[in-house]
């Protein structure tokens, strides 16, 4: 079995004690979150990245080990175990175990099955020991009812050396690692089909080095394939391949006969087994490859909309906007809550400004709206007019909202839960104002594939796309700290330790008992144990409680040192908590101990210093031109102002207020070279772009960021 922690620590260059400890932590059930923010001291530090990786690898490792027990365990069984075998077992990585398990793999019927079958198994170890001068003669003893003549028993022979080159693991090394340097894809176009494949334009022609390929442009190119609008291919150095291998078959002791027969057989056991299923094996190799670039990067796009910065104790008006059944509208308080809802009619074909006018003065004045939240859908720019022409009776700011997936949670379970009594056109409203007063609480009801960010998310392996999202998602509700009090039950499901159904359980405590004072009361929560609670509570936040200790990050296993600190000031807890000067003049060394060490006590003390703090910055919104309505209206040149609201790996979409986002390639993002659109730009940040193309055909918008 394999040193799981020696083999952690050497592939990830990590110290070994550390990665023992946070397996151990990870083995007893401990969370990611609660090990990277409370168990600094035994991971040395780690962050949740590192500490991800090591629970992956470990996963990984226990798998291979399992099929190598297995493997080991097949060939046992069929006595063919040696020790140089078992040797090689154990060295092997996953690829190279399944190559040593080929043989001995249960096959279907095949060729060289059927020619075992007729007894010529004989036939071909002796054309390839070579030593045959006339293997013609010698074929025609093998002559049956089912082998008809000397050239059908040779031909079964070939066919069983055939099997025997392919299932050699040195012969598929070598053709693993040939194809790997050389194999070029190559895509082109369906005839006919250049209509419908006008978004693959690029590819029509198109040609790479597998190994170099843009993870963006296989998914890309795969995806036209499955769609029938693009034929792939993958060509390889075939004969210089297929001579490498024939080297180790043909002898000069072979007759020029026995010689042809080998030679062709090892060709055909390259064109018919050997490259097919390495070609499936590098294929699969650049797909995963694929999926894990595309995945990171929609992760990470993810993250960065989720922790969009929320816009805090506001009162916000929603504005779903739209032209012929209107504009729906709700008024929400600074928690989310519903306080009002209806329809005004600013766009064509009723245009009723003066109604909207009224209509809109009257809720900012009766509710104090301080935000209007406008969703970026159909008729936001005509909406967007109408609102910034209105004199409401009180300063009120107006914010562009990307309501992508906002039909998704007005349509889902935990939207008619919410608002029973309402229809979807007012969910949807509600969801618009909520991500600009809260995006991480509302977006995470919703899928995240269904937010707008990412590239070609509906293409990559699944399961490893929503295990990464789950990890975001949980990444960054930890990050942030949850108001027990106000939380839903999706965003308490993320919380570190609690899962869907303790969050339910929450929520129905709440509503049964009322707010939780302190930490400690959510213990009455019908299956919340000890465990639970010590992953969870450090991530819990409770704002008007008992305690201000109760809305920190202080993790509640460590409040008795903030007891001590108080205590060595001569004042009570909530009196130090906030207080710089206070805090400034302990001298934190006093406090540490063998649990917790110097990154515990100072993380503590930065905890004190600013109770409820959101790492998040507060929100604000770009000034889109008035006159650019449709992509119609823009012009070569023009400088615009607009929002990121996607980043992949060939570039940035930037929303300047059109239906149609822009790119801006990566090789316009900025005068230097930019490895990654990352580099340089985030979501939702706002930026100035000059227009560098055009295409009305298909509605497509070129921009660049240098010198603008």
């Amino acid at each position: 079995m394999t040193d799981i922690s020696k083999a952690i620590a050497s592939q990830l260059h990590l110290d070994r004690d550390r990665v023992e400890a946070t397996l151990g932590l990870l083995d007893d059930g401990a969370t990611i979150p609660f090990i990277s923010r409370y168990r600094k001291e035994r991971t040395g530090g780690m962050n949740e990245l590192q500490i991800r990786d090591i629970m992956t690898l470990a996963e990984s490792i226990r798998e291979l080990d399992k099929r190598r027990q297995y493997v080991s365990e097949v060939i046992k069984a069929a006595g063919a175990m040696t020790d140089e075998l078992a040797a090689r077992i154990a060295d092997a990585d996953a690829v190279g175990l399944e190559d040593l398990y080929l043989p001995y793999k249960p096959k279907r019927r095949t060729r060289a099955t059927v020619a075992r079958e007729r007894g010529l198994e004989p036939l071909a170890r002796i054309i390839l020991a070579g030593n045959a001068a006339d293997v013609r003669s010698i074929a025609t003893r093998y002559v049956s009812d089912e082998v008809p003549d000397d050239n059908a028993a040779v031909a079964g022979a070939s066919d069983i050396i055939a099997e025997w080159v392919s299932e050699n693991p040195r012969n598929r090394d070598i053709v693993r690692s040939r194809m790997r340097r050389a194999a070029e894809l190559k895509s082109t176009l369906v005839k006919g089909k250049e209509s419908e494949a006008r978004n693959y334009r690029s590819y029509f022609d198109y040609s790479c080095r597998l190994s170099r390929i843009p993870s963006h442009s296989y998914l890309a190119v795969r995806r036209a394939e499955r769609e029938g609008l693009l034929r792939v291919s993958l060509s390889a150095p075939d004969d210089e391949i297929v001579a490498s291998i024939t080297r180790f078959y043909v002898k000069d002791r072979m007759s020029r006969e026995v010689a042809e027969i080998v030679s062709t057989a090892v060709a055909d056991s390259y064109k018919r087994l050997v490259r097919p299923s390495i070609e499936n094996e590098l294929s699969s190799e650049t797909k995963d490859r694929a999926d894990r670039e595309a995945i990171a990067m929609f992760s990470d796009n993810a993250r960065q909309l989720l922790l969009a910065p929320p816009l805090h104790h506001k009162t916000v008006l929603a504005v779903d906007p739209g032209y012929r059944t209107g504009c729906k509208i709700v008024c929400l308080d600074p928690q989310g809550n519903l306080l009002y809802h209806g329809v005004i009619y600013p766009t064509p074909p009723q245009s009723d400004i003066l109604g909207t006018t009224r209509t809109l003065q009257r809720l900012v004045s009766t509710y104090s709206v301080d935000a209007i939240a406008l969703g970026n859908g159909t008729a936001s720019r005509d909406t967007e007019n109408v609102l910034r022409s209105i004199a409401f009776p009180r300063p009120v700011d107006i914010y562009i909202v990307n309501e992508n997936g906002a039909s998704v949670y007005s349509a889902s379970d935990i939207a008619r839960e919410e608002f029973p009594d309402h229809d979807v056109t007012v969910r949807g409203a509600v969801s618009i104002g909520r991500r600009l007063i809260d995006p991480l609480a509302e977006l995470v009801k919703i899928d995240p594939k269904s937010i707008g960010v990412g590239q070609y998310q509906h293409d990559v392996n699944q399961s490893s796309l929503q295990a990464s999202l789950d990890f975001t998602v949980t990444s960054c509700v930890n990050t942030v700290g949850v108001n027990v009090n106000t939380a839903s039950r999706r965003l308490l499901s993320y919380v570190a330790g609690i899962g869907p159904q303790l969050a339910a359980n929450i929520v129905a405590y709440r509503a049964e008992h009322g707010d939780f004072r302190r930490k400690a009361d959510v213990l009455q929560v019908p299956r919340m144990g000890a465990k639970a609670f010590a992953q969870a509570a450090g991530f819990m936040r409770i704002p008007d409680g008992d305690s201000k200790l109760d809305n920190t990050g202080v993790h509640p296993e460590s409040y008795h040192i903030v007891y001590r600190m108080a205590r060595d000031l001569g004042v009570t807890p909530d009196e130090m908590i906030g207080s710089e000067s206070l805090l400034r003049s302990l001298d934190l060394s006093r406090y540490e101990d063998e649990t917790f060490g110097s990154a515990t006590v100072s993380d503590i003390a930065a905890e004190l210093l600013k109770p409820g703090h959101d790492p998040r910055t507060e929100a604000v919104s770009a000034s889109f031109d008035p006159n650019i309505k449709e992509l119609e209206d823009v012009a070569e040149g023009m400088v615009l102002e607009g929002v990121v609201n996607n980043i992949t790996a060939f570039g940035a979409f930037v929303d300047v207020g059109l239906h149609e986002s822009g790119l801006v390639h990566i090789s316009q993002l900025a005068s230097r070279r930019v490895a990654s659109p990352a580099e340089v730009v985030k979501i939702n940040q706002i930026v100035r772009v000059r227009v560098i193309g055009i295409d009305l055909e298909r509605r497509r918008l070129s921009l660049s960021m240098k010198d603008v």
